[in-house]
């Protein structure tokens, strides 16, 4: 580079960075010092578990505002009578807690009050009231007989009902008991729920015993029987192919599982768990009386009632067959299917809060 280049370098280096080479050099620390630094936004405080109380009355939310709303509407300055219980029982009806239940509290809410001025908080707490009254008897925990190895629990219902998530929720509390589990997929007919059940037993650390999709189910059941007792597991979750309870030749094919796990185990099946999915409101009487008839059911799961505003049929289904009622889930997460509380449906479906809550 000759004289008179390198004179003009620097007069480029100005014009490129308005100053001297060497002030340019010195400077550009300095201007970028001067970008403001990213800040980043701060992290959103982690979202408070609710408690299970919490999730009850948001999952019965339909069902009590739609009682609410009726209950409102009815005493918001009107006195107690005839008319006015009239259009109470038509509202507790329509909220599917059946003709029983609806008349004994329109009963117990005319007690001393009529022609009276009641408002709705009142009539609310005489519900909660004649609802945990109804549901008390019913609620019965489930409990797994260490006599009975392996405790053979067979999980039916109608399509649709739950019952794979049913298992798998409960599979993943025996465990956390200490049991050792053994989930049998039974629904032959879906690939899909074998893959499901497959998935659970994973998660849970379960043993699985499964067949190809159209597998005989019976058979399958004699296989898993068989293979718990070999391997000394505790309880045994039985899934079935979702059936309608009015077809006569599905019906049949739970009474042949039935009678294939008898030949193993006498006394099998020790528990048949009936799934019923609360949005079918009344139908869910009719698959309580033939799935009773057919299977045996001892016990009742609730599902869904995070689905409906008729979640009162739970209170008809009580009234008219006495079954023990022992979990009821809310919502698709691991937490959501709990053991049934008479007291806390009552007064979830009735719209009161507790303070302790």
């Amino acid at each position: 580079m000759n004289e008179d280049e390198r004179k003009a370098k620097p007069g480029l280096m100005r014009r490129w960075f308005g100053g001297s080479a060497a002030s340019a050099d010195a400077e550009a620390p300095t201007a970028l010092a001067e970008v403001p630094a990213v800040v980043p936004e701060p992290a959103a405080p982690p979202a408070l578990k609710r408690s299970w109380l919490q999730r009850l009355r948001f999952g019965l939310s339909r069902s009590s505002s739609s009682i609410g709303r009726g209950i409102a509407d009815i005493f918001t300055k009107r006195k107690l009578d005839a008319g006015s219980l009239d259009d109470l029982e038509d509202v507790l009806i329509q909220a599917d807690l059946g003709l029983g239940a609806a008349t004994r509290i329109r009963q117990a809410i005319a007690r001393g009050r009529y022609e009276k001025g009641i408002d709705a908080d009142e009539v609310k707490a005489v519900l909660a009231e004649e609802v945990e009254r109804t549901l008390a008897p019913v609620a019965r925990s489930f409990e797994v007989d260490a006599s009975k190895k392996p405790f053979v629990v067979l999980v039916v219902g109608v399509n649709g009902s739950g019952k794979t998530t049913t298992i798998g929720k409960l599979a993943a509390k025996f465990r956390s008991e200490g049991h050792r589990v053994m989930l049998a997929a039974g629904d032959t007919f879906r690939a899909a729920a074998i893959e499901q059940l497959r998935v659970w037993a994973r998660r849970t650390g379960s043993d699985l015993v499964a067949r190809d999709q159209g597998g005989d189910a019976a058979g399958l059941a004699f296989d898993a029987l068989t293979r718990a007792r070999a391997e000394n597991a505790d309880v045994v979750l039985m899934d079935t192919a979702g059936r309608l309870q009015n077809r006569a030749e599905l019906m049949g094919e739970l009474e042949k599982i039935i009678r294939v796990m008898k030949k193993v185990d006498a006394e099998a099946p020790h528990a048949v768990l009936l799934v019923l999915d609360a949005t079918v409101g009344q139908n869910a009487l009719s698959q309580v009386e033939i799935f009773g008839r057919t299977a045996g059911v001892t016990g009742l799961v609730m599902t869904k009632l995070d689905g409906t505003a008729r979640g009162g049929i739970l209170v008809a289904i009580a009234d008219k067959f006495g079954l023990p009622v022992h979990f009821i889930g809310v919502g698709e997460g691991l937490e959501d299917l709990e053991p049934f509380a008479a007291r806390d449906f009552a007064e979830a479906i009735a719209g009161i809060e507790r303070a302790d809550a």
